[in-house]
Order: C-alpha cells, then structure tokens, then sequence
C-alpha cells in the first residue's frame, strides 16, 4: 500500500534570518513532491507564535506573511505529533542553534536536518572552532571575545585587516571588515547587536569555497566545492543578497588535490560534529600558499532560488525535488 507522508514545513523564527527563511520555504513549497508527501506550512513570528501558513506564495517572498491568511497554533505539541515528517527551514537563532531540534526530540518527533547537539555547535561559531581544532584543521587566527575584552590585547594578537562577526548569526549578517582601532571598535559594536559573543579573524585574500554534503541510507555525499564570486571586497548580506553583481558558480580550476582535501574535510567535519541530513561547509582557499581553512558549518543551509547548497547537490545528480525528497525520506 502506498503511504503518502505527512510533512510539516516551518519557517521563520525570531532571528535576524527570518526573511532568508521564509524565501527557502517559498522554495520548498515550490518543489516538494506533492505525489509523495502532503504538507502543511507554519510561520514563526518573531514573537514566537506559531501561525498555520495557507496562501498565495508572494507573502513569503516578500516577508509579509503575517498578511496573509493565517491561523494560531495554540496546542503547538498536539499539532505537530499530527505529522510524520517535521522539515525545519528556520534559520538562525532558535531555529537553527538546538532550541527548536530538542522540543522535536523530546517528543519524538522525526525531523529533517542535525540534532540538538550538532545543531547548537554548529551555530555557535566559537564552539565549532574548538572541534575544527580538534579534527586538525586548520582556521585563520583568531579570537572568541565576550564582554570583557580589550581592544589592545586584540591588536597584540592578531594585526590588520581583521574580519569580526557574531559568534551565532548566518547570512553575514552583522558581519564588518576592520583595518584599524577605530573601524575595529566600530565593527565589534555592531557584531554585538547580534550576539554577545564575537567571533574576530584575520582577514586573508583566499577564494571562497562551499562543499554541500548530503547524508542519504548511511552514505556521506560531498559535492565538489562551489565558488562565491562576491560582489564586495567579502561576502557580506549585501554581497549575498542585495547586489546583483555577485555570483556563485561551481569552478573547474581548483586542483584536484584541492578539490579532495575540501571533500574529506568537509566529511570528517560532519561525522565529527555527529551531524544528520545535511550541511554546507565553507572553506577558504589561498592559492598563492596552496592553503585550505575552514571557516564555518551551516545546519541548515540556505533554500532560496540562489542559494549554493541546492546548486551543490544538483551538480552531483539530484535534482531540487528529489533533494527534498531524500531529506524527508532520511529524516528522523
């Protein structure tokens, strides 16, 4: 007998991402198997109210969803047990860093992507750090700051030009490049909008790589990496989602020892974070000195209709429906 699943699509979140999520929703929504799974959509507002989502797709494309014809959840536990398959497209904080991956586990609830423990150091950028340290890979310099730092004892540390950023945030969002004391103090300021934690780097003129990886009946598929082509001097949220000029697209001029470290890293990161599902892992390559770095992980990657990790899994042979397909198959 064939069994049709039900599948519960979330998005949104009280995160600085709320918008890039509710245009990977749009995107799934578009492409998911309608013969193999029966959805249904929720949004979370940034009050975190859950509201069953029901109409035209132009409101999750314009962020102005909670205009449309929606419906509170008040039972939230009650009415996702009602569903076979949880799809969480939520990015960002408590969408992305564990909160929402341990109610789904505490109630045993399958549900596509990593767990809460994968999920929360993934997300926290300073943590992630100490495993890529301890898996031997190499990161640029770097620093983990809080709220009792000195900007002096940075500069002794690490010189100029330096990228700061918030330790748990994506989308490059709240992300500054700093060449001296004055824009580093500018950049630290806002970085900390975001988080109290702040993530500071040095900057180096390397290549930009991604490597999708897809976990499929106990197989790790790892794409070769593709390439951000920013438009900006970084990839900021500008670069990534405003300015038109940049680009990604999946180079061939990467030597293939190049290509396979990527690749093995890539794998060696994800079972070593004991992650499910799938994750994009970015790197960074130097080709004057032939260096590869990690620089982050993402658990839920970007679903837009430009973001790489859908471009990454169709360069290996699945197409955007059968990705979902797979992923909700895997889920649990």
């Amino acid at each position: 007998m064939f069994f049709i699943k039900k599948v519960l699509i979330i998005f949104g979140g009280n995160s600085s991402e709320h918008y890039v999520s509710c245009k990977s929703a749009k995107s799934i929504i578009e492409n998911i198997n309608n013969r193999l799974f029966k959805y249904e959509v929720v949004g979370i507002d940034f009050d975190n109210t859950w509201y069953k989502f029901s109409d035209n797709l132009d409101y999750l494309e314009n962020g102005n969803w909670k205009e449309a014809n929606i419906l509170k959840v008040d039972n939230i536990v009650s009415f996702i047990k009602e569903f076979d398959v949880v799809f969480p497209i939520t990015h960002g904080t408590s969408g992305e860093d564990g909160r929402l991956q341990g109610m789904l586990e505490l109630f045993d609830i399958p549900f596509v992507g990593c767990k809460t423990l994968a999920s929360s150091i993934g997300m926290d950028k300073g943590m992630s750090k100490v495993i890529f340290d301890s898996l031997n890979i190499d990161q640029v310099p770097y620093m983990v700051i809080g709220d009792d730092y000195k900007i002096n004892n940075i500069m002794e540390k690490l010189n100029f030009p330096l990228i700061v950023k918030p330790a748990n945030g994506g989308s490059s969002i709240g992300i500054s490049k700093a060449n001296d004391k004055r824009e580093l103090i500018k950049a630290i300021k806002e970085a900390k909008k975001y988080d109290k934690k702040i993530i500071i780097e040095k900057f180096i003129k390397a290549r930009e790589l991604e490597c999708a990886v897809l976990e499929n009946k106990g197989n790790i598929l790892c794409s070769n990496p593709g390439e951000i082509k920013s438009a900006n001097e970084f990839y900021d949220y500008d670069a990534k989602y405003v300015n038109d000029l940049s680009y990604t697209t999946i180079p061939d001029d990467i030597p293939l020892d190049v290509v396979n470290k990527i690749k093995e890293y890539a794998k060696r990161i994800f079972k070593g974070l004991n992650c499910n599902g799938y994750s994009r892992i970015d790197f960074f390559y130097e080709e004057q000195n032939n260096k590869i770095y990690i620089n982050e992980i993402n658990t839920i990657p970007g679903f837009t209709s430009i973001s790489m990790y859908p471009k990454l899994i169709e360069s290996i042979g699945i197409n955007y429906t059968d990705l979902i397909t797979t992923l909700v198959n895997n889920a649990r």
